[in-house]
């Protein structure tokens, strides 16, 4: 268990500020996570991230050698665009950027939309995914990312450092990750920061097969046998996913996730060695520790990335970081990094409302509290609905993404701004506080709704409302890629907009129709207990998940539910 803490919600701001000062002689924080201190020669810039939860990935493999930056987001949360960018534009050199990743959905959002804001400011940056876990899909390209990230990260910061441009850095480790492939077991969950219990259990003298790297649970229990069966389960699964054409030299991980010992790893690595090498392979510089964990999960990964002779010298080059180092590499000759003014932020010049428009954004704020008291309250009933086939934190980021936006739209609010502005502010700062998934499609979809209303309008009638809970519909359906039947947030959102627009359209009175549409788009939430999850990390626990409803459209049901009594209010602003 996680004991340690002041406040848990901060538990990970608080952590990288002492790791910050703790390596000040070889890195330097930027907002959203750290880049390493530079050498007289430019290079690739190398970013990789996460969330945080699994050190020593990934601020602790920051330096020669290794990752030029990392990016850190809350525990097991995908970091926002905005720090991806901030951390990728402070690394970059000059020479172009890879961005790299675990395989998951709110990380293929945030650094996709970080990637394409990069290239618009002239800088070219590539993204190389890691899927390296076979547990997760029979389809390569679905895999999640867990402990491969290691070896894919480590090639491509190899090549880096050693002077290759982008597109040679690029194709090097899209070769590392298709030679990697990884498969672990769980003995026991992990428990976040301030909570009274772990995320899974596992049975008595029995094992998660197929694990996750963000408390996820595995795919299956079995019995918890010996060492050295466990050992025979980790080779036999993993020479059966080779890669075509497999070479007889891998490079090895043995990886602890948090809580097995030490002692534990090298038992099992005392059976594992034997295995692979009676399989013909040549072990080349294994690592045995602790080097992806998941706080504080008992388990074990093993990871084999077959060698050909430019990954194996890759494998072996020299690097120098916080927690990994091969063949200790001089800090002399080091430099901090050009330090890169942060601009300041454009100061938006606030349009003036028009006196229809001034009690609309009272309106706006005050669903906005409502909003940000209503995932207050129910928290960590979303978290326990997260937690049966995802990794529990999405009552913890609705309540972040819910007090950034507020905040963010009491200061608009204090300015005299308008609804639009408003609600397009807080948009921005829900998507930059919150990360994840939950986090880009809340913020793209404030901001699309804000897109939708008019500072300087005469009037707001119910087609306004309409208009805006359709943007903000088609922003989380475009951005997100979900259809009706995948089990998110789209199940109780279509049912919504749908009986929504319908009841308007048909003169109803807003606040009527509105409660028609909540009670819906609740009714709908519910029947997605009876769904399999078609994407996001759930979807490789599809089985565990039946029986559950998603815990996206069980937000949405009680977002719009306790808005209902606003809606009355809404009908007066009507001119």
């Amino acid at each position: 268990m996680t004991v340690l803490f002041n406040d848990p919600s901060e538990f990970a701001e608080d952590q990288f500020s002492g790791f910050l000062d703790l390596y000040s002689d070889r890195l330097r924080g930027v907002p959203g996570g750290a880049v390493a201190h530079r050498s007289e020669t430019p290079q690739v810039a190398v970013v990789v991230g996460g969330g945080s939860g699994h050190y020593p990935a990934f601020c602790g493999i920051v330096g020669p050698g290794f990752a030029t930056g990392a990016v850190v987001g809350n525990i097991f949360t995908s970091p926002s665009a905005a720090q991806v960018y901030s951390v990728a534009k402070a690394a970059d050199q000059g020479k172009g950027v890879i961005l790299t990743f675990g395989n998951y959905a709110g990380d293929n959002m945030n650094f996709g939309i970080a990637a394409e804001r990069l290239r618009k400011e002239g800088i070219d940056t590539r993204i190389v995914v890691v899927t390296d876990d076979i547990a997760s899909s029979p389809i390569e390209s679905e895999r999640r990312g867990i402990a491969g990230d290691f070896t894919v990260f480590k090639a491509l910061g190899a090549a880096a450092a050693a002077g290759l441009d982008l597109d040679e850095v690029e194709r090097v480790g899209r070769a590392a990750n298709a030679a990697t492939r990884s498969f672990g077991v769980a003995f026991s969950g992990c428990t976040m920061p301030g909570a009274d219990a772990p995320l899974f259990t596992v049975p008595e003298n029995h094992m998660g097969v197929g694990l996750g790297i963000h408390g996820e649970p595995g795919i299956r229990d079995e019995v918890l046998g010996t060492a050295e069966e466990l050992a025979t389960l980790l080779v036999r699964d993993l020479l059966n996913q080779a890669p075509a054409r497999a070479s007889s030299r891998v490079a090895v991980i043995l990886n602890g996730l948090g809580t097995t010992k030490y002692e534990e790893l090298f038992l099992v690595w005392n059976s594992v060695a034997p295995l692979l090498r009676e399989a013909g392979l040549e072990i080349v510089e294994p690592e045995v520790g602790e080097l992806v964990t998941s706080l504080d999960m008992g388990g074990i990964s093993l990871t084999l990335m077959w060698l050909d002779k430019e990954l194996e010298w890759l494998w072996s080059a020299e690097t120098y970081t916080p927690a990994y180092r091969k063949q200790k590499s001089p800090l002399r000759g080091l430099r901090p990094a050009v330090r890169h003014i942060d601009e300041a932020e454009e100061l938006d010049s606030i349009p003036v409302p028009s006196p229809a428009a001034v009690p609309v954004a009272t309106l706006v704020l005050d669903g906005l509290r409502v909003l940000a008291s209503t995932m207050h309250a129910n928290e960590t009933e979303l978290g326990r609905i997260d937690a049966v086939a995802g990794d529990g934190d999405h009552g913890r980021g609705m309540v972040k993404g819910a007090d950034a936006a507020l905040a963010s739209a009491e200061r608009a609010a204090r300015a005299a701004a308008g609804p639009s502005y408003i609600l397009r502010k807080a948009g921005q700062a829900w998507a930059a506080a919150a990360g994840g998934t939950s986090g880009v499609l809340w913020g793209a979809g404030l901001e699309s709704a804000a897109a939708a209303i008019d500072d300087q309008g005469t009037s707001f009638d119910r087609g306004v409302i309409a208009t805006a809970v359709h943007a903000f519909s088609t922003a989380i359906t475009d951005l997100g890629r979900a259809k009706p039947g995948d089990k998110t947030i789209v199940d109780a959102m279509l049912p919504f907009v749908d009986g929504l627009e319908l009841a308007l359209m048909s003169g109803k009175d807003p606040a009527v129709a509105w409660a028609s549409a909540a009670t819906e788009a609740s009714a709908a939430a519910a029947a997605t207990a009876s769904l399999a999850p078609k994407l996001g990390r759930a979807r490789p626990l599809a089985e565990k998940s039946i029986g559950t409803p998603d815990a996206g459209a069980t937000s949405f049901g009680m977002i719009v539910t306790a808005l209902q009594a606003l809606t009355r209010v809404s009908e007066r602003t009507q001119s």
